[in-house]
């Protein structure tokens, strides 16, 4: 896998978070019984947020024809494939 098609996976999951901390805000204010579990979700899914940013900032340094193998262990590459999934399968609308 090339370094530049991590990139758009990391971009595509970022895209869905954002989504799912906009839900998740509007949500907050749907009932005073669930604003808190809302809120906590939101604040949850924006620390999930802040580190793919940095690790798009990491990754935007390297070179988007490299293979991303030459840069990260490959045990290193599936965790983080496994949370990209996870992260950008989640229905944000959902919540």
């Amino acid at each position: 896998m090339k370094v530049g098609e991590l990139i758009e996976l990391v971009d595509e999951t970022i895209a869905n978070l954002k989504i799912a901390i906009i839900a998740n805000q509007n949500r907050a204010f749907e009932s005073p019984h669930t604003s808190y579990e809302f809120t906590q979700r939101a604040l949850e899914l924006q620390e999930d947020l802040d580190d793919l940013m940095k690790a798009r900032e990491m990754l935007a340094k390297l070179d988007p024809e490299s293979e991303v193998e030459e840069h990260f262990s490959g045990e290193e590459l599936e965790e983080f494939l496994r949370l990209l999934e996870l992260l950008r399968n989640a229905d944000a609308h959902a919540y």
